[in-house]
């Protein structure tokens, strides 16, 4: 191990080894059945990986276009209009990133300036608020509101400064499982109108919305998808995550900054997932059922836990499900997520951590992104837990 002499001033001074470090170190030693993790435990689309194979045998292995292929941004643009009537131009308005998380940056770095203020909703995916402090900018926490969390709009629009530059949005949302309705659109549009506040939507999660809901992005309102910039994840949608392969959409006044920050951070997202989704798309099916697909996990993960101590929030979207356990033991959840791997053998994530502050509702969250006799053997270790 090298001792360097370099003294440094963290940006991040304040983060250290999260609970997710631990929860992984912890899972790992004692062989737990994983409901941590976001990710799928199940087999990826043979179909899916034998395009990309042909992709490498065909030598599209160099560099891909600045801003994805051309191609593949076709499809996105009329699939976004086909789903929800928006047309974005797929020669300005449409960027093949690598990865939801690279979006989230890029679209930060290159719209917010320090001293501005970004609002964002808690509990909340944990990048969010450390992108925008390393633009020199301030973060704004807003937590929902119990037990639904809803976003409580009166709130919204008492935190707006002169200095607020952008809103992030996150539907279906992780880690709750909420997604936003018709009237939480009109909000929104309320509340920025007239302004020159951007809203950043983090919307990976799209296609998993259930019980016959549709998804209310930006892009299915026309005045906030003129604000807006749109996220979404090829690896979430087709069970790749690891792939790392995302997209925006905005309108090209804001797009012409994001590609401005991209090409500097990757140039280009890999060349042969491009033109595997590509191709994959073709088939609006695997999408379109994906709604189905997860919600038959979720409803298996319900019916176990019925079986048990918990009580189950509601899951509307994403492939996330909360659960209580406050009237069973007044327990920290970080120490309950601790035992229940320890003396149980399942993992999972305490909510507190998705807060800034660490508020401890005695809630953890599970995800039901795995194979069914994984759900139903993890759901099983947890319902012996007593307190």
């Amino acid at each position: 191990m090298l001792n360097s002499p370099i003294t440094i001033d963290s940006k991040l001074d304040d983060i250290g080894t999260t609970i997710f470090s631990v929860i992984a170190q912890l899972s790992e030693q004692h062989n737990a059945i994983n409901l941590a993790q976001g990710a799928p435990n199940f087999e990826s689309d043979p179909v899916l990986i034998a395009q990309v194979e042909d992709a490498m045998q065909q030598q599209h292995n160099q560099y891909a276009p600045l801003t994805g292929l051309a191609s593949l941004k076709e499809k996105v643009a009329s699939k976004i209009q086909n789903l929800y009537q928006c047309t974005y131009n797929p020669d300005s308005e449409v960027l093949i990133t690598a990865s939801a998380s690279q979006a989230l940056f890029t679209s930060i770095a290159a719209l917010v300036n320090p001293g501005d203020e970004v609002i964002y909703f808690e509990p909340s995916f944990d990048s969010y608020a450390p992108i925008v402090r390393l633009q020199g900018a301030n973060p704004i926490g807003i937590k929902l509101a119990q037990p639904d969390f809803s976003i409580d709009w009166e709130r919204v629009k008492a935190t707006i400064t002169s200095k607020t530059r952008m809103i992030i949005i996150n539907t279906p949302h992780n880690p709750t499982g909420s997604v936003l309705s018709a009237d939480d659109l009109i909000q929104l549009a309320e509340v920025t109108r007239n302004s020159n506040i951007i809203i950043l939507s983090d919307e990976v999660y799209e296609h998993m919305v259930y019980d016959n809901r549709p998804h209310l992005g930006m892009s299915s309102n026309q005045e906030l998808a003129a604000k807006s910039v749109v996220i979404t994840s090829f690896g979430k949608t087709f069970h790749v995550t690891g792939w790392r392969v995302g997209c925006c959409v905005a309108p090209q006044k804001l797009m012409d900054e994001l590609v401005k920050v991209h090409q500097f951070m990757m140039y280009a997202a890999d060349t042969p997932m491009q033109y595997a989704f590509n191709h994959y798309l073709d088939v609006p099916s695997r999408y379109t059922d994906l709604a189905e697909f997860y919600q038959g996990k979720r409803d298996l993960m319900k019916q176990e836990l019925a079986k048990g101590p918990f009580e189950v929030l509601p899951s509307n979207g994403s492939f996330f499900m909360l659960i209580k356990y406050g009237h069973i033991t007044n327990k920290p959840d970080s120490d309950v997520v601790q035992t229940l791997i320890k003396d149980f053998g399942v993992s999972t994530v305490p909510l507190s951590s998705f807060y800034s502050d660490g508020t401890d509702n005695r809630i953890i969250r599970l995800s039901y992104s795995k194979h069914d006799q994984t759900i139903i053997d993890g759901v099983n270790a947890l319902n012996k837990f007593s307190g």
